[in-house]
């Protein structure tokens, strides 16, 4: 019968993530946020417009109304700059991490050995700019774990090869 041990760890020696240096998405994925926030206002903006050409209980409200869209708009702007200056990706020998949020941090980190599939995906406007989204799922959900939006093609394509390297390694 094998002796059963618990040691305690010291934490102070644990690798820390938040020394690791995240690669920022691509510059180019600024201009796909901003192409989609447009087409989304765009559609908005025309609802919006409808409602108050059309009902005139609302032709009071008209100037207020325009000026909390547009500064809807601009504060929507605002956090997607926030949001996309704050998000980066790392792959280190045995995990992969994915930096997020706007107030506060979000980083996952994923161990190779999680890693159950990969998936890259290009939305339309992302393939105009060479850009392309890596998916990454564990074991346990329907939905990915991270997603990297903004990375070049290439670079994504040789990401998902890495990460299917590590999958077939596991098997």
């Amino acid at each position: 019968m094998e002796n059963f041990t618990n040691e305690t760890i010291d934490t102070t020696q644990l690798p820390k993530f938040e020394e690791v240096q995240f690669t920022a998405l691509h510059p180019n994925y600024w201009i796909v946020t901003l192409i989609n926030l447009l087409i989304f206002f765009l559609i908005l903006g025309t609802g919006v417009g409808m409602a108050l050409f059309f009902n005139e209980q609302l032709s009071e409200f008209r100037f207020g109304i325009i000026i909390v869209f547009i500064v809807l708009m601009l504060l929507i702007v605002l956090f997607s700059r926030i949001s996309f200056r704050k998000k980066g990706f790392a792959f280190r020998t045995h995990d992969v991490l994915f930096r997020s949020g706007i107030i506060a941090s979000n980083t996952v980190v994923i161990p190779y050995n999680r890693v159950q599939h990969v998936a890259l995906h290009e939305g339309f406007i992302s393939r105009y700019f060479g850009l392309a989204k890596i998916e990454i799922f564990t074991a346990g959900g329907s939905s990915s774990d991270i997603e990297i939006p903004g990375i070049e093609k290439e670079q994504a394509e040789n990401i998902k090869q890495l990460l299917m390297g590590k999958i077939q390694k596991q098997l």
